[in-house]
């Protein structure tokens, strides 16, 4: 939807209603992604595609269909295993897409949407698409504040909460609640569309350990890359799919690459002609988290040799070293789970403690630092 949402901005200044079809989830080979959108306008004028152009025309009249009757609506479309034939789409996948009717008089999600979006600030969309709660609801999703409701306090107060979540990962997917929020229940579907690149981890070594942090990484909803600078070590074979992976010395590489408050930043290099150059970068530039690896003494001798190279007390404290928490990890798994513990911890507050030695609500409202 981001690549229509000037021509949705303009219609909706000018106060003109439209249907708005956005993909909610997918299966096999379906050619598009969840947050694939279409919208219908004035004089039937048609901007951004679902399928790829599979099943359009029968979007395009249901999209008519919703302006008329302002009721939303739910279809699926793809390849039917029960009846063995094609209802819509020829590559053998399936969407299901959520059709709604956007009043720019009624409706003051999308001109939040659009704002947040100009201003390039994160911004989530919940939409209800199922179950006992207004089909086509919606609640925007920021950092600070909401605006719309899906028809319950609770059940706002829960997506709220989901939301920031997804949002700090750029993530968009469906997830299910009781009418009133109730998180044991799954009777409510909603959508959650999020309008915000996924944060970057920036994994530095390509040891062993590297390869399992950077799976962690990529499950958690990162864009991972992993720099080494000995070619022998950084081959994309030694990591998961998806993962991209560099050879570089460690700081040049940093020093040409963007990093902003949600960056992560996993120094595993554990060797001074690498780790502290790197730091010395790293501590001086925005991230959300910077965690280096290394026994105590390692910690000893490179926070030394930092202190000699100028870094400040304060850029020193960002230093998350020896990197994880203390699980008695053993394992290159158990290693990255353990440093995955203090990502999330670090990035919602989290005590770190067992939930069973603290009180209190468990999924506080706890914003990032």
């Amino acid at each position: 939807m981001r690549e229509i949402l000037p021509a949705l901005s303009g219609w909706y200044a000018a106060g003109a209603p439209f249907g708005l079809a956005t993909v909610v989830a997918v299966s096999r080979s379906a050619p598009r992604e969840p947050g694939a959108a279409m919208a219908v306008g004035p004089d039937d004028e048609v901007v951004g595609s679902v399928s790829g152009g599979c099943v359009e025309g029968a979007v395009f009249e249901l999209a008519r269909e919703v302006m008329a009757s302002g009721r939303a609506r739910l279809e699926t479309f793809g390849y039917s295993d029960a009846d063995a034939f094609a209802v819509g789409l020829t590559c053998g996948g399936e969407i299901t897409v959520l059709v709604r009717a956007v009043d720019p008089a009624r409706d003051a999600v999308l001109g939040e949407v659009a704002d947040a979006v100009a201003a390039h600030q994160p911004v989530i969309v919940a939409t209800v698409t199922d179950g006992p709660a207004p089909r086509g609801a919606t609640l925007a999703v920021r950092p600070d504040r909401t605006v719309g409701t899906l028809g319950t306090a609770g059940l706002d107060a829960a997506v709220t909460a989901d939301a920031r979540g997804e949002l700090a990962l750029g993530a968009t997917g469906l997830r299910h609640y009781g009418p009133r929020g109730q998180r044991r229940e799954d009777s409510v579907t909603v959508f959650l569309h999020s309008f915000a690149p996924p944060p970057r981890m920036l994994v530095f070594g390509a040891i062993d350990y590297a390869a399992a942090v950077a799976g962690i990484g990529a499950f958690l909803g990162y864009r991972v890359t992993v720099c080494d600078a000995r070619p022998v070590f950084a081959s994309p074979r030694r990591f998961p799919d998806g993962v991209e992976v560099v050879v570089d010395w460690p700081h040049r590489y940093l020093r040409g690459t963007d990093t902003d408050g949600r960056t992560v930043i996993c120094v595993l290099t554990h060797d001074p002609k690498f780790d502290v150059p790197l730091l010395e970068e790293a501590l001086r530039r925005p991230a959300a988290y910077i965690g280096a690896m290394g026994s105590r003494r390692t910690h000893e001798d490179r926070h030394r040799r930092l202190t000699e190279a100028g870094l400040t007390a304060p850029e020193l404290s960002r230093l998350r070293s020896p990197i994880g928490l203390d699980l008695g990890a053993r394992t290159p798994e158990e290693v990255a789970v353990s440093v995955a513990a203090e990502i999330i911890a670090q990035r919602w507050n989290g005590t770190g403690a067992p939930l069973s030695s603290t009180t209190g609500t468990i999924h506080g409202d706890r914003h990032q630092d």
